[in-house]
């Protein structure tokens, strides 16, 4: 008899358990397809609202409780900050782009053997030249007929890219619509929905907050290492410009501060393009030297901004390390904040479970046996 209820009890309990787990397993792939085509702004809006967050409570002070006007107003000033800076950097990058496409356009396809001839003349390149055209059998007239008619393939090929800048720049303004009206939601509902989640966390309330504080201060520590690193970046660009004379020093290093920020491209969209404006000058000491920190501007950021947030958050460098990384190649641009943050929080519940199991073991140790 007490077999049977005890097996009867135990059946009650696990249909019920299996069911709900189920339908948690379904609701969640539900809840994935209707987020996934926003998770991008989303995790933006998260990202901003969390910066913006002690302004908005100082705001809401001033403004006496009225959280929604102050949500307003710092949604419309991130607004301005991110559609200015971006407008102005990008007419100045678009303005480059076609003096260097029509010099290369120009040059290649009528001087072509004029470059030649000068390139081969270098100590260092030209023996490279050399071997290249008697190892692979490339004479140099087809080697400028290859120039010469990629150089008149290039307009065409611009021209029909036209489509996909256009439905891409489409969609990075819809994606920042969705973004600023989520940002608006998450600075006035934001402290409820922290709280919420906070409660949902099966740790006491000294390791949530513990959690908490620790989460934050790797995002704070993420966002000084990126912006410093971006701008050293362009501290390097802007001196290579000033070392070599071209113009504009002052505009380009800041452009490549703000390209820095992207995974992919980053301050070479600069630096690469004064390259071959100074090889077309027969300026090779200052092309050197522009290529030599071009190349040194594009490289140290897998090494300063690890060390730059480490030194600042209470997380290794090789955390940080694989998380820019791997978050960059998870979530593009978000995953240089994200993936630092994601890592880190794994580590904490890491250290949380180890802490808690040392914990019971020392306690079964004082326990006094029977």
């Amino acid at each position: 008899m007490t077999t049977k209820k005890s097996t009867d009890s135990e059946g009650d309990r696990f249909y019920p358990r299996a069911f709900g787990v189920a339908v948690t397993a379904l609701l969640a792939v539900v809840l994935y397809f209707i987020v996934m085509p926003f998770i991008v702004p989303l995790l933006w809006a998260l990202f901003i609202a969390f910066l913006l967050h002690p302004i908005h409570i100082r705001f809401t002070r001033q403004l006496k409780g009225r959280e929604q006007l102050s949500a307003a107003l710092l949604t419309l000033t991130a607004f301005i900050l991110l559609v200015g800076p971006l407008t102005a950097l990008s007419a100045t990058f678009v303005a480059q782009v076609g003096e260097v496409i029509q010099w290369t356009q120009g040059a290649l396809a009528t001087q072509a053997r004029e470059r030649y001839r000068h390139v081969a003349d270098l100590p260092l390149i030209g023996p490279v030249l050399d071997w290249a055209i008697e190892t692979f059998g490339i004479r140099t007239t087809q080697l400028q007929n290859w120039i010469a008619q990629g150089a008149k393939q290039l307009p065409p090929l611009l021209a029909s890219m036209g489509g996909q800048l256009f439905m891409g720049a489409l969609n990075t303004v819809l994606g920042l619509v969705v973004m600023l009206f989520m940002l608006f939601f998450f600075m006035r509902d934001g402290a409820e929905m922290v709280a919420t989640a906070r409660d949902l966390i099966p740790l006491d309330a000294k390791r949530r907050q513990q959690l908490f504080d620790h989460l934050a201060s790797v995002t704070r520590a993420v966002v000084f290492g990126t912006g410093m690193t971006a701008l050293i970046q362009g501290t390097l660009v802007g001196l290579a410009f000033v070392f070599t004379g071209l113009s504009s020093p002052l505009v380009f290093g800041v452009l490549a501060a703000f390209l820095a920020l992207f995974p992919f491209g980053g301050t070479a969209l600069v630096w690469i393009p004064a390259v071959f404006v100074l090889a077309s000058q027969d300026q090779w000491g200052a092309m050197i030297v522009m290529l030599i920190m071009g190349v040194l501007s594009s490289t140290i950021d897998n090494v300063v901004r690890p060390l730059l947030i480490s030194g600042r958050a209470e997380v290794g460098t090789l955390t940080v390390f694989i998380g820019v990384l791997g978050g960059t190649a998870a979530f593009g641009f978000i995953g240089l904040f994200l993936g630092p943050v994601l890592l880190a929080l794994i580590v904490e519940l890491i250290r949380f479970s180890v802490e808690l199991r040392r914990s019971a073991n020392q306690a079964d140790h004082k326990t006094p046996s029977l």
